[in-house]
């Protein structure tokens, strides 16, 4: 917490703003993570939940943090069998066999494998005394953050105050059980006429709030590649699936499986993709869905004003963001991508491109929306391990021409045009009357004209401050000369003392970032500069 206030204030509670390389970034992040690792699960969620916030922590630490695995070793049996039996009654009447080594831990759940008149289950059970734990370590988090948020700007504390709460819930919702169920269930009914695809049933005689009993669904971890090539199975129609069902699951369904990474991720002998562990899901309302259709499109078409149109729109970026500057960097983030040698752009470019931005001009994040976008580049991550040369905006541009998306856009261009065209007509007829009045005010010199000055920067206050400090610390030199040959000493002194304070502020005035120099902004010199550090 100091390390990250400290990048931000020199001396934490005064002194100038600075800002640290993106080395120095990765260092801290690194240090952070071996931290959370060892806080243990708690904090190992709150890494998670911080790799998808882009408006709280810089893009190192966000690059490093995505790589957190939510993998522990698992609780001794014994103690997870308590947790069984309490819920369901005895392991040895409940199921027909039942092997107590865990196939899988995690943070807060672990996984075994069991049977059930015949059928493979598995069954998730909540790690023993982990809602004590995560109490406690809530506790601790909801004490340091008022503490971390004094040292940083108000649109970062914006963000760190609604995050202990948004975390508590996170982390709440993922210890239920039964809402996980509840999405499986939801997610699977979705992709049922879908054979592509196998997303386990869930046994709710066999599940409880602490216990998830779904079918067992054997089949290879989707980056095994070489294991993939063996059996056959083509990679690239893999890829281009899973690509289409995230889509069907943001844009049509509405509700999605939030955790892609390839733990979560498998492939059958026969190609279908299986999904497992949905306790980490999302839901996307209407309107949301529509803006992220109309930024796919806007990248599809290349159309800088539409992405910039579509991320004001969706919350990501403050309509006073200095469009210009936005668009400098869309364009940048699309050249990059589609260099010389690449033939296709990737949106994990893009999108890193926009959370670095979002991270320069700091805005708040939609929990979901923050969801999505770590989705949509995990997900393009795991299709460009299967196809290197894996197309996400061909695929999607596909998807959405297929269902109609696009063509449902074009329409209301062509709406909305028509619509201009009619309001500029009315305005042609109006315009020549309003422009004959203000002709004739010119001619008898009874025109006013009205000027408002925004100074949002507080340039003229600075300035005000300035010329105060300038006077005073004159007037001060003054009286220390007249005191001094006056033959008062002490008062000379108090003088000089005074004058040698507002020299020091009068200095730090023009040091300080309300001085009426430039922000720093993002040119191509800045953007090239930072891509080369990295």
């Amino acid at each position: 917490m100091l390390a990250y206030a400290r990048d931000r204030r020199r001396w934490l509670v005064f002194g100038r703003p600075r800002r640290v390389g993106s080395e120095t970034h990765r260092e801290r992040a690194e240090v952070l993570l071996e931290s959370l690792l060892t806080l243990g699960p708690t904090f190992i969620k709150l890494g998670q939940l911080l790799s998808t916030r882009p408006d709280v922590l810089p893009p190192a630490y966000i690059d490093v943090l995505s790589a957190l695995q939510d993998e522990v070793p698992p609780a001794d049996w014994a103690d997870a069998r308590v947790v069984l039996e309490e819920d369901l009654g005895s392991v040895d009447t409940r199921f027909q066999d039942f092997d107590t080594d865990a196939i899988s831990g995690a943070s807060l759940g672990q996984v075994y494998r069991a049977s059930i008149d015949g059928d493979d289950v598995a069954v998730k059970i909540r790690r023993p005394g982990i809602e004590t734990l995560v109490e406690s370590d809530l506790r601790v988090i909801r004490w340091s953050l008022p503490i971390l948020i004094r040292f940083v700007d108000e649109s970062r504390s914006f963000s760190l105050e609604n995050l202990a709460d948004e975390f508590a819930k996170t982390i709440r919702e993922e210890m239920d059980y039964h809402r996980e169920a509840r999405m499986l269930a939801e997610i699977r009914s979705n992709f049922d006429d879908d054979d592509r695809f196998l997303i386990p049933e869930v046994y709710e005689a066999y599940s409880s709030d602490r216990v998830l009993t779904m079918a067992y669904i054997d089949g290879t971890k989707i980056n095994q590649v070489d294991e993939l090539d063996a059996k056959g199975i083509d990679r690239e129609q893999v890829a281009e699936n899973l690509q289409r069902s995230y889509l069907q699951m943001i844009i049509d369904d509405g509700v999605f499986h939030a955790d892609p990474h390839p733990g979560n991720l498998a492939v059958t002998d026969d190609g279908r993709i299986v999904f497992y562990d949905f306790g980490m899901s999302g839901r996307v309302d209407e309107f949301v869905q529509d803006r992220i259709v109309e930024f796919y499109i806007a990248i599809a078409n290349q159309d800088i004003d539409a992405i910039l149109d579509s991320l004001i729109a969706i919350g990501t970026l403050s309509p006073e963001a200095d469009r210009a500057v936005m668009a400098d960097v869309m364009e940048l983030a699309i050249a990059d991508a589609r260099g010389e040698d690449i033939e296709q752009y990737r949106v994990q470019q893009i999108v890193g491109q926009i959370e670095d931005s979002i991270y320069e001009f700091p805005f708040r994040l939609p929990k979901n929306l923050a969801l999505v976008l770590r989705v949509a580049t995990v997900v393009e991550g795991v299709c460009v391990t299967l196809d290197p040369d894996f197309d996400f905006i061909a695929t999607a541009t596909d998807y959405l021409t297929e269902q109609g998306y696009r063509e449902e856009s074009i329409q209301r261009v062509l709406e909305d045009t028509a619509g201009e065209v009619r309001d500029a007509s009315r305005s042609a007829v109006r315009i020549p009357p309003k422009l004959e009045r203000t002709l004739d005010r010119f001619e008898r010199d009874d025109q006013f004209v009205r000027v408002g000055v925004e100074d949002s920067d507080q340039v003229f206050a600075t300035l005000a401050k300035r010329l105060v400090y300038g006077m005073l610390l004159t007037m001060s030199l003054f009286s220390m000369g007249v005191l001094y040959a006056l033959g008062a000493p002490v008062a000379a002194v108090v003088a000089a003392v005074f004058s040698a304070v507002l020299s020091i502020v009068l200095y730090w005035s023009f040091r300080t970032p309300s001085s009426i120099s430039t922000k720093p902004q993002f040119t191509r010199q800045n953007l090239r500069q930072r891509r080369g550090e990295e």
